[in-house]
């Protein structure tokens, strides 16, 4: 698993631009055995429905987006560089000085008034979008505009990186994990015959999961995701939500989701026998495709499995190799789960 996240975070693929981390996925899967069928719709998410050892009791939907949070090209300036906005909820102080690639092109910085320039006022605001820019290295828009134009995605770079303590750092994470953990259990033999949606466009409101499921119309839903840790120095209590090193996170209640009790109390039933840890989100906060696939046609039964993440919407993303392992234990264990409680 951790060798699929680790070539599946070095991919680009903002949102609304996906097809490369599609293509990667669909090269895989092309190469296992019992698959009875994959298709990509209109928006281009992927659907894969996996053979297992028993027919299915119910229909099973197992998903994770592919889209990450990311920077558009909205207009060229007179000197060459470029105004940008975000794909996703991106804090513009987190971009600020940072490489981005651009998919064919090659890369670039995110550049804004030297901060010796800035008054002293200014240098107490939060910087914005409006005051931040694309250098690609050219000299005047004429210049750029033979390479580029409005509309050009750009993502973080993010270089997977192992760091002390077993744990790992690299853009994406959110979430190539949920990916990487799928296309784990495609490969694999499963107890009963599961869809699988590899979503599209997570960040920008839910959309490839919305029609994803209508397609598939599933009974039951297991949503696999990365969410934010605030576990950090000064953080105290609930206030730090979840935490590295406390196992996976399987939520009760989000902004845009009531999780399915029985599938929640049977989450942490089976981590008690898998002997590993678990933990619940302490707030209620943020949201994943669960929102939108719970509502498709008459209402699915769902819950999340998600890994704890430090520094999340950054080119930055930090988890536990431990929860991710973990994670992935207690997600192959209730894809099953989900067929019988």
């Amino acid at each position: 698993m951790l060798n699929y996240l680790k070539e599946l975070t070095q991919l680009c693929g903002i949102s609304g631009d996906e097809s490369a981390v599609a293509a990667y996925i669909s090269e895989q899967i092309n190469g296992f055995d019992g698959i009875l069928e994959m298709r990509q719709d209109a928006l281009g998410d992927l659907l894969v429905h996996k053979k297992g050892k028993s027919p299915a009791k119910r229909r099973v939907l197992v998903g994770a987006h592919m889209d990450e949070v990311g920077l558009i090209v909205t207009g060229l300036e007179p000197d060459g560089r470029l105004s940008v906005a975000p794909v996703g909820g991106i804090e513009p102080d987190a971009v600020l000085g940072r490489a981005v690639q651009i998919p064919g092109l090659g890369y670039g910085v995110i550049s804004a008034v030297p901060v010796h320039k800035l008054s002293d006022k200014e240098k107490d605001e939060k910087p914005d979008w409006k005051s931040m820019f694309l250098d690609i290295g050219t000299k005047n828009a004429e210049e750029t505009a033979k390479l580029l134009s409005p509309g050009t995605s750009a993502a973080f770079v993010g270089d997977w990186t192992e760091l002390g303590g077993g744990r790992v750092t690299a853009k994406a994470i959110d979430d190539r994990f949920g990916c990487a953990v799928m296309l784990h259990l495609l490969k694999g033999e499963l107890a009963y015959d599961t869809w699988f949606g590899f979503f599209v466009q997570e960040e920008i409101g839910l959309r490839g999961s919305r029609t994803a499921a209508f397609a598939v119309d599933p009974e039951a839903a297991l949503i696999l995701e990365a969410t934010t840790a605030a576990d950090l120095d000064g953080v105290h209590g609930s206030e730090a939500v979840c935490k590295l090193g406390g196992g996976p996170v399987v939520s009760f209640m989000d902004r845009s989701t009531i999780y399915d009790r029985a599938f929640y109390r049977e989450a942490f039933a089976q981590a008690e026998a898998l002997g590993i840890p678990c933990q619940t989100k302490t707030r209620i906060a943020g949201g994943n495709d669960a929102g939108a696939v719970h509502l498709t046609r008459e209402g699915v039964r769902t819950m999340a499995i998600s890994v704890p993440c430090r520094c999340l919407h950054t080119p930055s993303c930090t988890a536990q190799i431990s929860d991710m392992e973990q994670s992935l234990l207690l997600a192959e264990k209730m894809t099953e789960k989900l067929q019988e409680v």
